[in-house]
């Protein structure tokens, strides 16, 4: 695996409109052009989202979903934390959490979560 990974955290529901936008907006946070996700991560109970399969459909990226145990794993390279969401998941942020899980061994957060009302994203850089 290589490039970045973007995590993505959304609510049930989210329009694809809502994501792509928080999408862009952690891509200019980080200073990189679009095409420089290479694969989308969620949680998978998120993964049948249909505002989320848009995302990937249009922008032919890869949706990985990421067991929701397997989060907790990534807890301590979360840069940011929600107390909901670690109440939820055991970790602070799913976004920067499924990035992480996704990129591989050895992947490091580029970019902590951005958030907005319904999405929150992250990037992560693989090792490889």
């Amino acid at each position: 695996m290589s490039g970045i990974t973007a995590g993505i955290g959304l609510r049930p529901g989210t329009p694809e409109a809502d994501i792509e936008a928080c999408l862009t907006q952690t891509l200019a946070a980080a200073n990189l052009p679009s095409e420089a996700i290479k694969r989308l991560a969620t949680l998978a109970s998120r993964r049948d989202e249909p505002g989320l399969a848009a995302v990937a459909r249009a922008r032919d990226l890869t949706l990985i979903a990421i067991p929701d145990e397997a989060l907790a794993g990534f807890e301590a390279a979360c840069a940011t934390r929600s107390t909901r969401i670690s109440g939820l998941y055991g970790v602070g942020s799913v976004a920067e959490a499924a990035a992480l899980a996704a990129a591989g061994p050895g992947a490091i957060l580029i970019q902590p979560r951005i958030a907005t009302a319904r999405v929150t994203c992250a990037l992560a850089r693989s090792a490889a």
